[in-house]
């Protein structure tokens, strides 16, 4: 059997290869309209651009009344650009988080393509591999900064590589992707780029040869791409007060990296998330043998820079105490690119892929899980499963289980050519994640919808009444209400001085248990991820927590989503007193 050159390409390969770009938006645009946006990161970002839209304060971030030193601006100042055109809406950010991945997708084939331009196959599949992965296709749902910061970083290093090895590089567009990556993200943006651009002449022939041009013209650009935040920080830490300027120059990044006082983990903490990053090609065997197949640095400078960035960024951010999955994200495109050198090279050798190859782990993930919700109904009504998200996930439509079982069909079907069997799986995964979501969205998303506590926020702010959160608040109900105040943060020691001071006042608190007390007493009712969301008259808590009968409530509570409740677990009589 004969099999074409690897460079060969006729009209349908290019149409092929194109083809993820019509089906990820597909998949994308369908997913990410299902639900509202998600509780605490899309919520928190969208409900700091609120703020600073509705208070005409674009300088300073600010989350519930308060200078907000987290964040650098521009993913706010992105959604301010689309509000301005169309108006405050949920269209426009959910357009803009579509529209950033495709600039990734798009961005990483152009890599790829540079990268190994003797090997076409590389940039072809290099989208495929890079859309299919399970985690950064769901994560870039959320209105987030790292889909944004990937964009940035897939710039900065295509700019470093340039048009190709023999010429300079596009420093001034290096420049310009480190500005909008340090407006992203912060500081950050530096770690994801610095070890390309300092071992730059380990995979660089053109720095090899003019390393003084490379490490002076580069060092100019990361200057200037510094300059960039700079022009922010200043006058912002000027604007924001003493608090916020030392937060923001100081804190942020010192305290991440040394001693996190935010998502802190021990350094091997990544090692143990990458496998959720590389689903589904973790499952393939396939995959792995392309790995394997890429993994001499020596080749080709291609490989050798996907080995001075994917390995050292990995240990640097293990090395980092604050860790997040997500942090990663941005890595995975060099990963995509990988796994695509390596199934060029197996097509260079000849070695076809075996029956044995074939994605037969994945098929059977399929299958398990459309047996898992055929019996999932059964279990919980004869009352051997009774676990609340189960409950919520028996109520699923059957759909999902016929949609399981064709995809595990489908895998089964994967042809031997390495080229179509990646686009074929690829596509498999997509769809898959897609009704993922939608099956998150018919199930468990009642348990994250705070639309209803929100607009009962607004409702109560609006008649002048206070409201305060109780311990800590995430802006999760800025934008959702589109609040006009900021929410008022009591904890135990200031519970009886606030309710004094406010006496109509409301307390936005959780239970762990519901009981009908809860149901007797509060405003309003509503589930929140595995615990329950209560908004009360501050008075009637505080006698509640001390034992004693609050009088009557006047109206009963407003239970959302009213569907719900048939399957809450509460008591059925009021606890006695």
């Amino acid at each position: 059997m004969s099999l074409p050159a690897p460079g060969a390409a006729g009209p349908f390969t290019h149409f092929s290869s194109a083809a993820w770009i019509p089906l990820w938006l597909a998949a994308a645009l369908l997913a990410i309209f299902q639900t509202g946006f998600m509780p605490l990161y899309s919520t928190r970002t969208l409900g700091v651009a609120w703020e600073m839209w509705n208070s005409g304060q674009f300088l300073v971030p600010h989350a519930n009344g308060v200078p907000y030193s987290h964040k650098v601006p521009l993913l706010f100042w992105l959604i301010h650009a689309g509000w301005a055109v169309g108006g405050v809406g949920d269209v426009w950010p959910r357009l803009l988080e579509v529209l950033i991945g495709l600039g990734v997708l798009l961005q990483a084939q152009r890599l790829a393509r540079v990268l190994f331009r003797d090997a076409p196959m590389v940039a072809q599949l290099t989208p495929w591999l890079l859309a299919a992965f399970s985690y950064a296709f769901l994560f870039s749902l959320q209105i987030m900064y790292e889909t944004l910061l990937t964009l940035c970083v897939l710039g900065a290093i295509n700019a470093l590589v340039g048009r190709d090895f023999e010429r300079r590089p596009l420093f001034g567009w290096f420049a310009v992707a480190l500005a909008a990556g340090l407006l992203s993200k912060g500081p950050v943006m530096l770690l994801h780029v610095a070890f390309p651009y300092l071992l730059g002449p380990l995979w660089h022939p053109w720095a090899r040869r003019s390393p003084a041009a490379w490490y002076g013209a580069g060092g100019l650009a990361v200057l200037a791409g510094c300059a960039a935040l700079v022009a922010w920080a200043i006058p912002a830490s000027l604007a924001g007060g003493e608090v916020y300027r030392n937060e923001l120059l100081f804190m942020q990044t010192a305290g991440r990296v040394v001693d996190s006082f935010d998502h802190a983990r021990p350094w091997w903490w990544y090692g143990s998330m990458l496998p959720a990053l590389l689903l589904p090609w973790l499952l393939w065997p396939r995959a792995w043998q392309a790995v394997f197949a890429a993994a001499n640095p020596a080749r080709q400078p291609g490989t050798r820079l996907l080995a001075c960035w994917l390995i050292p960024v990995l240990l640097a951010f293990s090395l980092v105490s604050g860790k997040q999955t997500y942090y990663l994200v941005p890595e995975l495109a060099g990963m995509a690119i990988l796994i695509a050198a390596g199934f060029a090279q197996l097509s260079r050798s000849r070695r076809l892929a075996s029956a044995a190859s074939r994605p037969w782990l994945l098929a059977v993930a399929m299958f398990a899980l459309a047996l898992f919700l055929l019996m999932l109904p059964l279990r919980v009504a004869d009352g051997s499963v009774d676990y609340p998200a189960l409950v919520d996930m028996s109520m699923a439509s059957r759909w999902f289980v016929f949609a399981a079982g064709v995809l595990g069909v489908l895998l089964l079907l994967t042809p031997r050519n390495d080229a179509r069997a990646v686009r074929h799986v690829s596509a498999i995964s997509m769809v898959a994640a897609c009704l993922a979501y939608l099956l998150f969205a018919q199930t468990f998303w009642v348990q994250f919808d705070l639309r209803p506590a929100a607009a009962r926020i607004a409702a109560l702010q609006g008649q002048g009444i206070a409201v305060a959160h109780y311990q800590v608040y995430e802006s999760q109900f800025h934008y959702l209400g589109r609040l006009q105040q900021p929410l008022d943060i009591v904890e135990g020691g200031s519970l009886d001085h606030w309710s004094a001071a406010h006496p109509d006042g409301r307390i936005i608190h959780a239970v762990d248990v519901l009981s009908a007390a809860d149901l007797r007493y509060a405003e309003l009712v509503q589930p929140f991820r595995s615990s329950w969301l209560l908004i009360e008259p501050a008075g009637t808590w505080i006698q509640r927590l001390r034992g004693q009968t609050p009088p009557e409530p006047v109206r009963p509570a407003l239970l959302y989503p009213p569907g719900y409740w048939p399957y809450a677990r509460v008591p059925a009589e009021p606890a006695a007193n």
